[in-house]
């Protein structure tokens, strides 16, 4: 208990009252100007920004990591020959450092060397400047956050569909039950657990994503793919704005522990264990 105190609840006490103050990190003690930073926060355009850019990001990493996992989970649970090896090489992204993953795509992206530009030149027209152009960059994340992503909710899921009992998939084959209606009606309730858990996961690493974006755009071009995560850095260490950011990163605990609550009391009702 006492660890925990130490390690896990003193900061989070510490961040909410540096929260209530002016700090610049260099000032020998914080000024302390109460609720002034929450307003800040919520009278700011571009922070307003930044949360609209940030539930794109999360909402797009979150959704097409889970749908293209469980198809891969679906794929892999085929057993074709080279199964193992193939499911080997989708999980080892995961298992890569982000900084890694960053420096593999940022090369791949290359409008001018990279694998990009063989690609769309097959089809005749220019790469597009991934991770230069505003309207690239952010989706250009999501790639990347999704690949490195995807290959370990692949494998959650396998896990789970190999525990699912096959008597009861025959049982309803049986009854006229069709593959499809066998996997809406018996396989799906019974991975719901596992997609609760997923979902929970996925959602906190992407609102705390950071490594992907510092290594491939900063956050530009024009602040396109600045997130809560990279906005909370920039404040505190670019602006040496301690209070802010400790306001922002409040916020963000906030919001992952009423999402997580609302998942909770949702699985209360539609989760079968």
């Amino acid at each position: 208990m006492i660890l925990i105190a130490v390690f896990a609840y003193w900061p989070v006490i510490g961040n909410i009252f540096l929260s209530l103050t002016s700090w610049d990190m260099v000032a020998p003690q914080p000024l302390f100007v109460g609720m002034d930073n929450y307003i800040r926060l919520f009278t700011d355009p571009d922070f307003m920004d930044v949360m609209g850019r940030t539930l794109v990001w999360v909402s797009a990493v979150v959704v097409l990591s889970l749908v293209l996992g469980l198809a891969m989970a679906f794929l892999f649970s085929l057993r074709a020959p080279g199964t193992p090896a193939v499911t080997a090489m989708a999980f080892s992204p995961h298992v890569i450092s982000g900084a890694a993953v960053a420096a593999i795509w940022l090369f791949i992206f290359d409008p001018n060397f990279g694998l990009s530009r063989a690609i769309f030149a097959v089809f005749g027209s220019d790469s597009p400047n991934w991770t230069t152009e505003a309207s690239w960059a952010l989706p250009a994340l999501i790639i990347v956050a999704v690949w490195k992503g995807v290959g370990f909710v692949a494998i959650v899921y396998l896990a789970a569909l190999q525990g699912v009992p096959h008597d009861i998939q025959e049982a309803a084959r049986l009854d006229g039950a069709n593959r499809w209606q066998v996997l809406r009606h018996v396989i799906m309730p019974l991975l719901s657990p596992t997609t609760f858990f997923l979902t929970i996961t996925q959602i906190i690493s992407a609102f705390q994503s950071f490594d992907l974006i510092a290594m491939m755009t900063g956050g530009g071009p024009a602040g396109s793919t600045t997130t809560l995560s990279w906005f909370i850095y920039e404040q505190g260490f670019k602006s040496f704005d301690a209070g802010y950011a400790a306001a922002a990163s409040v916020l963000m605990f906030v919001i992952l522990l009423c999402v997580t609550a609302a998942q909770l009391r949702y699985a209360e009702r539609k989760v079968h264990y």
